[in-house]
């Protein structure tokens, strides 16, 4: 019909200025509507593909329980001998996520490391760090999905991090620095529990490293996983609050961000829980998820 009206305007013998200025104004306003509707449309796909991802890695978990007898640990801290210290709790999921070849490296690596404590130097620590693996990385998530430089070398990312719990103190979460639990741990009941939430890598790209990492105090700390009103006495972030942090909207360009959970999505973010469930959490709900956080709170909390 608005082609007609246009080939209409055209084949008449004179135009005014006024018609074309409604014809330039009506595909105007048609050509934005049509752009909205797309950007909805892939933001929508963008937070289902995410969702999905999430599953896949809490079934993972729930397969490492089954063949392991507990939940990964968090993060391995470094007065934890013989247990593959700074490697979070993302690499051991690799054979669970039919990456096995992965896996076989990171065995090697630390196999064949003369100084496992001393974190850079071992050259096959060095690709491993490197290595992107999409499992870690939200659809969403656009600037993880390339290693990014630094001196000492490249670095590949996740924008899924365990819940620790409350914070990096309290370590009344489920995947926390040094955690060896197992499902009968979490008395909170696994549907009302979080495991993993959403927070794509820090501004400056010093957190939020998928294979190993310090974090914020040598524990995994906004690495690999994070607390939901963590708090900062990070020297190396003087500049941003104490908190406690809540769960909010972030930018990517705010390094301050990198002390809470939230997504690229509008509006939230998606969590998964212990029983394998994920949800999309609106920011709205950042008052009930302390009581989400912790394992045996005892807090009847509803989602619906």
């Amino acid at each position: 019909m608005l082609t007609q009206r246009i080939e209409a305007y055209i084949a008449r013998s004179a135009i005014s200025l006024l018609e074309l200025l409604v014809v330039i104004a009506i595909l105007a306003v048609l050509a934005a509507l049509t752009l909205a509707g797309v950007q909805r449309v892939r933001a929508t796909a963008a937070r289902a593909q995410c969702a999905n991802q999430l599953r896949q890695l809490a079934l993972a978990i729930d397969q490492y329980h089954i063949s392991q007898k507990r939940l990964p640990p968090g993060f391995i801290p470094e007065d934890v001998s013989g247990d593959r210290p700074y490697l979070g709790w993302p690499a051991r999921l690799l054979p669970y996520l039919e990456q096995d070849a992965i896996w076989r490296k990171v065995e090697e690596a630390f196999r064949t490391d003369p100084k496992p404590l001393v974190f850079y130097g071992h050259k096959p620590h060095a690709d491993l760090l490197e290595t992107v693996v999409l499992a870690f990385i939200c659809p969403a998530d656009y600037h993880a999905r390339t290693p990014h430089e630094f001196p000492t070398g490249r670095v590949a990312f996740t924008s899924y991090l365990g819940v620790s719990g409350t914070n990096y103190v309290q370590k009344n979460g489920v995947l926390f620095a040094g955690s060896r639990l197992t499902h009968a741990d979490v008395r909170d009941g696994l549907s009302h529990t979080l495991l993993i939430g959403e927070r794509p890598p820090s501004a400056d790209f010093r957190l939020g490293w998928w294979y190993r990492g310090w974090g914020l105090y040598k524990d995994g700390t906004a690495e690999m996983v994070l607390g939901v009103r963590e708090r900062n006495f990070s020297s190396d972030y003087t500049s941003c609050p104490k908190g406690p942090y809540k769960f909010t909207a972030g930018r990517l360009s705010n390094e301050c961000d990198l002390f809470h959970f939230w997504s690229l999505h509008p509006g939230g973010g998606n969590f998964a829980f212990a029983d394998g469930s994920v949800r999309f959490l609106a920011y709205s709900a950042d008052s009930i998820l302390p009581a989400l956080a912790t394992r045996a709170g005892g807090e009847v909390v509803s989602l619906d």
